[in-house]
């Protein structure tokens, strides 16, 4: 079997199983007290906070262990935000954000906060310029991801870090998916790190907070982690974390080296292998072993399926494999197509081989999904029995991804160039797939109007 999902969880580091297994004999005791077993577990979380912090390129007292990333995402905008609550309300977040962030700013909003959301561009990335311009005098702090945990683009962290700096404005980070591959570049105020992503064990978090950032920590706390995760430290956990975020950056720079290798050859390949396939995310700028691509007129949930079958574990942002039914908000805020999606994270240590079989099995797999389906041939052309009609109306009310589309293809020959479908969904993925399908196919997308149910979709025959 292999494991191509490392950006949600990365298989543990043989370092940090070693450390974590040393510590549960050394680090069971309250390292808050004072007798000689106390002391001890002291002495193993003073170590692991300085090793920690040497990685982050903070101050060993300006980083906290958490009992996740995300209640450390969590705790860092709140109080961030409650200690700059005089000088407003006022939030700023990317479109392409973690869950986490994006959950604290829906609850930010609710208690009477505003929130900002900036656009990226459609390879992910947010523009300096876009955060500039969303400062305003009761800003009280921004957020941006150092890399998207979907599509691998890598943000300009430290240019807008110098942008919110001259504004007075902190930033945090959320360095979950980089904090492996090396140290955050510019003057951030705030940053979050979670240890399963790095080859750490699961339930291990960090927040960073520079001195000098006013932070008000909300809710219940106590005399630990400088009162900004309440409880008492899962102390062994912690150790690996530590040791294991030193050990992954010490073989950082080869195997990052390797992995980029093994995610151009798929970035490469994919679209000469499979037809009808959009490689999305920035093509340089982008986290070494994750590669995305989503391909027309396939249900994402069953080819993950296939996949899995054939003995690869991916992942996907496609509306077809949640619960939801929509698109995932990072392939809607990039404008790309979702259906199909399937992303690669390699974890460190993936062999080319077995990259080389999965762009082997790859290929057949999409074609039997596609023939499942009733997918269209790749090239679209006028049938000679078919009966051309100035336009046409496609009813795919109560059908989800991805078969609007597919009937969308299956009758843009009947009709003439010129020529107009209509294609009416209900499915919030056909907002973002039918565009999507307009530029990948040479088509003309104009746009939509309201139904009586669902949304009419129109698209006009150019070639």
């Amino acid at each position: 079997m292999s494991y191509f999902d490392a950006a949600s969880a990365s298989p543990l580091h043989p370092v940090a199983r070693q450390a974590l297994l040393a510590s549960l004999d050394e680090g069971w005791a309250d390292p808050a007290r004072l007798y000689r077993e106390g002391r001890r577990a002291r002495m193993l979380l003073d170590a692991a906070r300085e090793a920690a912090a040497e990685a982050v390129g903070c101050r060993p007292d300006e980083l906290s262990f958490t009992a996740s990333g995300t209640q450390a995402v969590h705790a860092g905008i709140a109080g961030a935000l409650g200690g700059r609550r005089r000088v407003g309300r006022h939030l700023i977040v990317s479109a392409i954000e973690h869950s986490s962030v994006l959950h604290s700013a829906e609850i930010h909003e609710k208690e009477g906060g505003s929130v900002t959301q900036v656009a990226v561009d459609r390879m992910g990335k947010a523009a300096p310029s876009d955060y500039a311009e969303a400062l305003r005098e009761d800003t009280a702090l921004a957020c941006l991801q150092s890399a998207n945990h979907e599509v691998g683009t890598e943000q300009p962290v430290a240019e807008v870090a110098a942008v919110c700096r001259k504004a007075g404005v902190p930033l945090l980070v959320d360095a979950a998916q980089s904090l492996g591959w090396g140290r955050v570049d510019g003057d951030w105020s705030l940053l979050t790190g979670s240890a399963h992503k790095w080859g750490g064990p699961s339930g291990v978090g960090l927040l960073v907070v520079r001195k000098g950032v006013r932070f008000a920590p909300q809710g219940p706390s106590d005399e630990r982690e400088s009162g900004r995760a309440a409880g008492f430290e899962n102390l062994p956990a912690i150790v690996a974390a530590a040791a294991s975020l030193r050990a992954v950056r010490a073989e950082a720079a080869q195997e990052a080296a390797r992995l980029r290798e093994l995610t151009d050859r798929i970035r490469a390949r994919v679209p000469e292998l499979v037809p009808d396939v959009e490689v999305v995310g920035d093509p340089v700028r982008r986290l070494p072993g994750v590669v995305t691509f989503s391909c027309l007129y396939v249900d994402g949930e069953t080819l993950l399926h296939e996949l899995d079958r054939s003995g690869f574990s991916v992942s996907s942002g496609s509306s077809c494999t949640s619960s939801t039914l929509t698109p995932s908000h990072v392939l809607r805020a990039m404008g790309v197509l979702s259906e199909g999606n399937v992303r690669v994270s390699l974890p460190p240590g993936t062999a080319r081989e077995d990259v080389e079989r999965f762009l082997e099995v790859l290929p057949e797999t999409v074609v039997s999904v596609r023939e499942k389906l009733g997918a269209p041939t790749p090239t679209t052309a006028v049938r000679e029995d078919a009966l051309i009609v100035d336009a046409l109306i496609v009813d795919a009310l109560g059908k989800r991804c991805p078969i609007p589309v597919i009937e969308l293809a299956k009758v843009i020959g009947d009709v003439p160039v010129g020529g107009t479908v209509r294609v009416l969904s209900d499915d919030e993925a056909a907002r973002l797939d039918i565009p999507a399908w307009c530029e990948m196919r040479g088509q003309e997308y104009a746009g939509e109007e309201p139904a009586e149910r669902g949304t009419a979709y129109l698209v006009r025959r150019v070639s």
